[in-house]
């Protein structure tokens, strides 16, 4: 009887145990399943809830407008508001002051989250300065010879805005010089670029006018000729040859013997009207 009472509790535990793993048993893969799907969806909603913490899921705040501020005041505004500030960059404009801020970003009156970082331009103390002429030969003028387009691209692409051209007289249009507030710039010197630009260039009439005089003195060479020649046909020859050269000396000879003939008889005449002019009262 016992062992009959024996066998049965252990054949019963063991239908026990197989009903209970009866569904792993059965369907392992499906379970499995199951488990993945409930850990992923309790890891996305961890997930979630740290980043709503992170980023402040659903907060909001405006920021004030800095611009035309000093730094520090414009500092003290955003921390008081619980932004971070971050310059982003230095730079010189004449109609602010220095060390004020240009602009800001975001902008002034935007909706974003707190705490978030605020970029600022600042308005620098001192403009920047550049080098016009990187050739390396410091005395030396800067720019020289470089047509007059190459050096007016240099100047724009560099920022200067105060330009002026001033033409010289010359025989092309290169650059003579380069002048900053009023002091020749050499290759290798940096320039603020607030500075008046001076920029002196050959204007190229110096051609023009080298023709023009040699053309004058042509025309007066010839007007002397003609002279010379007691106002009849000109010749045109310039004594190459042994014809011409001989004809033009005795041109002259000719018209001085002529002249000199005239003046005596000038001389001559005037004795005698005058002789008769006093006959003539006496009578």
């Amino acid at each position: 009887m016992l062992l009959r009472g024996q066998r049965r509790e252990t054949v019963e535990k063991e239908k026990g145990n197989i009903d209970a793993r009866g569904l792993m048993g059965r369907h392992p893969v499906l379970v499995n399943l199951i488990i993945i799907i409930l850990v992923g969806f309790i890891g996305i909603w961890i997930v979630y809830l740290s980043i709503a913490l992170f980023t402040r899921h659903g907060q909001s705040d405006t920021v004030p407008g800095v611009e035309n501020m000093s730094y520090t005041r414009a500092v003290e505004t955003l921390h008081e508001r619980g932004f971070r500030v971050d310059i982003r960059d230095s730079l010189y404009v004449d109609h602010v002051k220095p060390g004020y801020v240009i602009e800001q970003f975001p902008k002034s009156g935007s909706v974003v989250k707190p705490g978030r970082k605020i970029f600022l331009y600042i308005n620098a103390v001192h403009p920047k300065e550049v080098i016009i002429d990187q050739d390396n030969n410091p005395r030396e003028d800067a720019l020289r010879s470089f047509s007059f387009r190459q050096g007016m691209a240099r100047l724009e692409e560099l920022g200067f805005k105060d330009i002026r051209v001033v033409k010289v007289l010359g025989d092309n249009d290169c650059i003579v010089k380069i002048l900053a507030n009023g002091r020749t710039v050499k290759k290798m010197q940096k320039v603020p670029l607030n500075a008046k630009i001076t920029v002196e260039v050959y204007d190229g009439r110096l051609v023009e006018l080298r023709d023009s005089l040699q053309n004058a003195e042509y025309y007066e060479y010839l007007n002397s000729q003609s002279t010379y020649d007691g106002g009849g046909e000109t010749d045109y020859g310039y004594g190459y040859g042994g014809d011409s050269g001989s004809d033009f000396s005795s041109s002259t000879t000719s018209s001085q013997s002529s002249s000199s003939s005239s003046s005596s008889q000038r001389t001559e005449q005037a004795p005698t009207e005058s002789a008769e002019q006093s006959e003539n009262i006496f009578n």
